[in-house]
């Protein structure tokens, strides 16, 4: 992984966060952006990828605005076969969980078995398993996303992920705070919450310093 965000992944980063946000003029502002720095195929991946977490509506309507935007005619459909969806997802839902994978199918299969099946074959899999942008950076701006959507645990997890997915913490922190702009002042103090204690356990088992405290 880069050490360091480069111009066009913090430009993704920012659209996912506003994203979240829910306003029109905040995302239209990211996405004029995105569209100087990064590739328009990964700006798409980056909102197609949202209704994971957002829901349908939000991801249509944040699509719609995109092609207003950008003037980009649609992109053809992958193509990708179904079938091949659970044993992609648990690939990818092995790396970016580690050694915590079977713990989290246990737990959500608690819940819901369906949930836990749909979860590796259709967000895992389907989603977050497609060509087109970069496992890592998928991770970054599910992070920004879940921050400003103020769903800690969720959160927690995906922190976690970009870190086993070899992002360095500091990077891991500058997308949260790219994120800052949009969040509420509850919302950025569990932001905070969460990045501390994971990157505080980090340094417990002996690993990179965390993330200084800083003003609220």
């Amino acid at each position: 992984m880069r050490p360091s965000l480069e111009r066009g992944d913090r430009a993704l980063v920012r659209v996912s966060a506003a994203l979240a946000s829910r306003e029109v003029p905040a995302l239209r502002n990211a996405l004029n952006e995105a569209a100087v720095w990064a590739r328009g195929d990964e700006i798409e991946e980056v909102l197609v990828q949202s209704y994971l977490f957002l829901g349908f509506p939000a991801a249509l309507n944040a699509l719609a605005l995109w092609r207003e935007c950008s003037g980009r005619p649609p992109p053809r459909a992958s193509g990708d076969d179904p079938r091949g969806w659970p044993e992609k997802g648990e690939a990818v839902c092995r790396k970016i969980y580690g050694d915590q994978y079977s713990a989290l199918r246990r737990n959500i299969a608690t819940f819901h078995p369906d949930m836990d099946r749909w979860m590796v074959a259709e967000g895992y899999g389907k989603v977050l398993g497609r060509e087109g942008l970069d496992l890592g950076v998928r991770e970054l701006c599910i992070v920004a996303l879940l921050s400003v959507h103020d769903v800690p645990v969720q959160l927690y997890s995906h922190v976690r992920g970009c870190l086993r997915l070899g992002w360095p913490p500091e990077v891991v922190q500058a997308a949260l705070d790219i994120a800052d702009e949009f969040m509420s002042k509850d919302a950025r103090r569990r932001s905070r919450e969460v990045s501390r204690r994971v990157f505080g356990r980090i340094t417990n088992a002996g690993g990179s310093n965390p993330i200084p405290d800083r003003n609220e």
